[in-house]
């Protein structure tokens, strides 16, 4: 996680409580435990080390980041076997022999990569936009490499998506904190973390980011972005009222801002949906999403992930409910299945989409013969 916490007896410090190493900035929540970890912990031999990297949220960065590096290496190990990186075209990286990686949707001898060299990439593209001022358009669309794909401009997932997270924070923690691309990579590294499931250090990070983004004074859409990513958090930690309570805020803050078209609004009304499932408020969720699905459509397109995100809700708001018809799981069946092949076609068999949508096919079609079963 980054550094929120007291070094030794890991109490919350948010961004500006306790204490700090006067050397090398290792937090404390006082001055009892900062003795101790010099005494105890090994700080003594590890303060100058930690200086010589610039510091202990470098220092913690860097070392984050090469764990995230190896595991996400040997997670692709399998898929990457006998390929090479499409950016510096070796097998081995030269410098850090770290293993390749692919997290996104390319198929075939296409997308594999080392994470550094993705780093890399997206530092220079970046980089390049805002020094030749090339306007806040183009300068997103290289800041998406620090998660999607330049080849398939998916986004990347699981440990690929980590690994990048850290890349990223590791590459900018070390800027001021009103400097907005840092701002930018503690969000994607909040991403990362929940991306490969370390949903406490996604906690950590995500609420450590909404507290600087409100005492800075951020724009409205930049609180509601924080306010999405902690409420996905909070779901996956079991706290769905939470969760709930922040995803209306966000879906209703957005419609106000953007309208029911924007893609924003569309994405906090299908998270809003999620929620509802979750809590088994069935009618609630397909309320929303009749209402949304048909937007997406039109705007966006049928292969479009967001639209196929819609799509999946919508069908297990109707397979899942205890009170449904026949006819309503039909419906799921039918829904599961169209959207099901699109998604294989888009985004390829192994994306996470893809496989969520086969495995709701699988228990719609059992509550269909179960249901029928009893007539």
């Amino acid at each position: 996680m980054i550094l929120t916490q007291c070094a030794v007896c890991a109490t919350d410090l948010g961004l500006t409580l306790g204490k700090k190493c006067g050397r090398c900035s290792t937090r404390y929540c006082g001055a009892e435990c900062q003795v101790q970890h010099w005494q105890e912990g090994g700080h003594d031999n590890l303060c100058k080390k930690i200086k010589k990297a610039g510091g202990a949220e470098q220092y913690n960065a860097n070392t984050k980041y090469t764990e995230a590096v190896a595991v996400a290496a040997e997670a692709c190990a399998d898929d990457t076997e006998g390929q090479t990186c499409f950016i510096c075209t070796q097998a081995l990286h030269w410098k850090t022999k770290e293993g390749l990686v692919r997290g996104c949707a390319c198929r075939g001898t296409a997308g594999f990569a080392h994470v550094s060299c993705l780093a890399e990439q997206a530092k220079i593209l970046f980089e390049e936009a805002v020094e030749n001022n090339w306007g806040e358009k183009v300068v997103n669309e290289r800041w998406a490499r620090w998660y999607s794909c330049s080849l398939c401009e998916q986004r990347y997932h699981g440990d690929v998506k980590c690994a990048l997270g850290w890349a990223c924070w590791k590459t900018y923690a070390g800027r001021p904190e009103t400097d907005w691309a840092r701002r930018l990579a503690i969000e994607v590294l909040g991403n990362g973390l929940f991306g490969s499931k370390d949903n406490e250090a996604a906690l950590s990070v995500q609420l450590a980011e909404l507290a600087m983004k409100r005492r800075l004074g951020s724009r409205e859409e930049n609180i509601l972005v924080a306010q999405n990513n902690l409420a996905n958090t909070y779901e996956k930690l079991g706290r769905v009222e939470e969760a709930l309570r922040m995803r209306q805020e966000v879906y209703s803050g957005r419609l106000k801002l953007y309208g029911e078209e924007n893609e924003r609004t569309l994405i906090s009304a299908n998270n809003y949906a999620s929620t509802l499932v979750t809590l088994e408020r069935f009618e609630e969720a397909k309320s929303v999403l009749r209402k949304t699905m048909p937007v997406a459509r039109r705007v966006l397109g049928e292969g479009n992930d967001l639209t196929l995100r819609l799509r999946w809700n919508y069908a297990k708001g109707l397979y899942k409910n205890s009170a449904a018809t026949l006819d309503d799981l039909r419906e799921a069946v039918n829904t599961l299945e169209d959207a099901g092949r699109t998604a294989r076609q888009v985004l390829g068999g192994a994306h996470p989409l893809t496989e969520g949508i086969k495995g709701d096919l699988r228990w719609s079609s059992r509550a269909i013969l179960t249901a029928a079963s009893r007539k």
